[in-house]
């Protein structure tokens, strides 16, 4: 508990430095200079998500794959869910600029929900059907503007246990914005708190980048194959059943 209380206390005063920073990015913001904006933003939370792994966690990261990464464009990464430090490590660890869709409660955090905003992170309200099918349609819009996106298809975290089946749902933000799907594995993250609800230094933790899969040029037929092929290949390289057993 002390140490999952360090931790916080670590990276709220590391956000805090950033304060700076923080006022300049909404200051561009409101003036629209997004160009300004954006290159505050994305080149302090690679920053902030590099600083929570590799300085605060002690874990080391090995990242395969990453030439597959289109850098003309933006993509949809998909992948498993594994634990609360899967974002950090692709915002940390993939060189692109990217964003998420996020629970409409994370946007009433002081301090974090400016940066979430700065970052066109879109807010969801899962218990309202009309506003989450809004919000898929935002989130696809900024795709369509060059924000990459982060979808985890499972809808919550698997804690280290067989990852759970990727929902058909999950993929219209990519279809709608016809961008490529980057398939992505995340192997370990929930070893570094969810194994045990405390932190754990010094864990290792996998990325794997598969390759690219287009979308524009699909039939519907062609779509709605999609969902089963990328959890195959998101889900494959996963030893599930040694990391099970290992939870237990």
């Amino acid at each position: 508990m002390f140490r999952n209380l360090i931790t916080l206390i670590r990276i709220a005063a590391y956000m805090l430095s950033k304060n700076r920073l923080r006022r300049l990015a909404l200051k561009y913001d409101k003036a629209g200079d997004i160009a300004s904006r954006d290159k505050v933003v994305f080149d302090i939370v690679p920053q902030w998500a590099r600083f929570i792994l590799t300085k605060v966690t002690k874990t080391t990261v090995e990242v395969i794959g990453e030439e597959k990464v289109p850098s003309d464009r933006a993509v949809v990464f998909i992948g498993n869910h594994q634990g609360n430090m899967d974002i950090p490590l692709l915002f940390g660890f993939i060189n692109k600029p990217m964003t998420f869709v996020a629970k409409a409660e994370l946007g009433k955090i002081p301090l974090l929900s400016d940066w979430m905003k700065l970052l066109q992170c879109t807010f969801i309200e899962r218990k309202s059907p009309r506003k989450s099918i809004q919000a898929i349609h935002d989130a696809a819009e900024g795709v369509k503007k060059g924000y990459s996106q982060v979808i985890f298809p499972e809808g919550t975290r698997s804690k280290g246990g067989p990852h759970r089946e990727f929902k058909a749902g999950s993929f219209k933000l990519a279809f709608m914005s016809g961008a490529p799907i980057v398939p992505v594995t995340i192997d370990g993250t929930w070893r570094i708190y969810e194994g045990q609800k405390k932190i754990k230094l010094g864990q290792h933790v996998k990325l794997i980048i598969h390759d690219p899969i287009e979308t524009a040029s699909l039939s519907k037929e062609e779509l709605s194959k999609i969902p089963a092929m990328v959890e195959k290949i998101v889900c494959e390289p996963l030893n599930e059943g040694a990391e099970n057993t290992e939870n237990k």
